[in-house]
């Protein structure tokens, strides 16, 4: 029998060129979401205060949670005042429980909330028979014990740091064995940190205790106004971190000008 060669054929199909892969989506990825930011940017730029404050916050705060926090002062290590808002808030906080005293409202006229770049500047005035201290003496009396009671209590519930000055009126002072003005405001301001710590508020929260004398009057034009005779708590800003604001010192330690952004008188 013959053998009948049998002819395979292979037959190949043509391929078309490989493709590059998925490279090119990334990088259209990356060029599309540039481009929403560009224009989120430009459109953030024609935008009204409020929204970028609003779109801002929730950046920094993405769940929410910082509108939660130093808002209700109800305790120290929650409540962190950091801005004008928040010290307004304070402010309000303070005089509702001052307004809660007895005979708060013959005193009233004689605290004063004033804002200033260091902070929340508390002003207890005296008047010419002397309301919180005795002529010519650091001896306190009643209505400066229950006012630095509440301050203290309010206060003391701050993670803020707070500074204390002394100040007085031009006239000088009597009295001899070179004790003068100077001592005066010192030893004022210092009976006022006693009688805080004593009532509520923490040691390492005063930073300062300060005694001006004479040298920064509240009233310049009038040297021997009783107000000028004053004790100031000034509780300090602090940034969101927990980290205390550089003073100004050009600013921070002036007395605060009749166009001041005085919150209460």
């Amino acid at each position: 029998m013959a053998n009948d060669e049998q002819m395979i054929v292979i037959k190949k199909k043509g391929r078309h060129a490989t493709h590059h892969g998925g490279a090119w989506k990334v990088a259209y990825a990356d060029f599309v979401t540039a481009m929403m930011a560009l224009f989120i940017v430009l459109w953030l730029l024609d935008s009204s205060k409020p929204i970028q404050n609003a779109v801002g916050g929730y950046f920094r705060d993405p769940h929410g949670t910082a509108e939660k926090r130093g808002t209700s002062f109800g305790g120290a290590g929650d409540a962190k005042v950091t801005k004008k808002e928040d010290m307004t808030r304070l402010k309000d906080a303070i005089l509702a429980s001052l307004r809660k005293m007895p005979g708060f409202d013959k005193l009233e006229k004689h605290v004063e909330f004033v804002m200033t770049p260091e902070g929340l500047r508390i002003e207890l005035l005296e008047d010419a028979k002397g309301t919180f201290f005795e002529n010519g003496s650091a001896e306190p009396k009643p209505p400066l014990v229950d006012v630095l009671k509440v301050l203290s209590v309010d206060i003391g519930k701050l993670p803020n740091q707070i500074s204390i000055e002394g100040h007085t009126d031009a006239k000088p002072y009597a009295a001899a064995g070179g004790y003068s003005n100077w001592e005066l405001s010192s030893d004022r301001a210092n009976m006022a940190r006693r009688l805080m710590e004593a009532s509520g508020l923490r040691g390492e929260q005063v930073t300062q205790v300060r005694g001006y004398a004479d040298r920064q009057l509240r009233h310049p034009d009038q040297p021997f106004d009783p107000s000028n005779r004053r004790v100031s708590v000034i509780v300090q800003y602090m940034e969101k971190n927990g980290k205390q604001l550089p003073l100004l010192l050009d600013e921070a330690h002036s007395v605060p000008k009749p166009d001041a952004a005085v919150v209460k008188k």
